[in-house]
């Protein structure tokens, strides 16, 4: 991974967010997945905390960009790992959130933790 590349991600990941565009945002994730948040049993998706196929990935955003009509995100930073990188960014109502991706070969998320403060 570089840092080039994790820019790339994060700026166009970013964006589809903030257009609302769940095609777009759904070309960032990988069909075989594995994608926990503390949204997920907020958004009364599931009780686990987990999603580990795309279709329900997908349904899960829709909910996310319904219940937050307004939804925004703000951009702070992106730090680069080993074939995975960190968004750190504004999310929803204000809170300050990193998401740690885990990329395939192809440069799609295979492997998402999220984190809210």
């Amino acid at each position: 991974m570089t840092q080039e590349k994790a820019l790339h991600f994060a700026d166009e990941w970013i964006g589809a967010f903030n257009a609302h565009d769940l095609a777009a945002i759904m070309a960032h994730y990988a069909d075989e997945l594995e994608f926990y948040s503390p949204f997920i049993p907020l958004l009364k998706f599931n009780e686990t905390g987990c999603i580990t196929n795309k279709g329900d990935l997908e349904r899960y955003f829709q909910i996310g960009l319904s219940t937050y009509p307004d939804l925004h995100f703000t951009l702070h930073h992106v730090f680069v790992g080993v074939h995975t990188l960190v968004i750190y960014y504004t999310s929803v109502n204000g809170r300050l959130a990193s998401e740690v991706f885990q990329l395939n070969e192809r440069g799609q998320a295979q492997r998402v933790f999220c984190h809210y403060a």
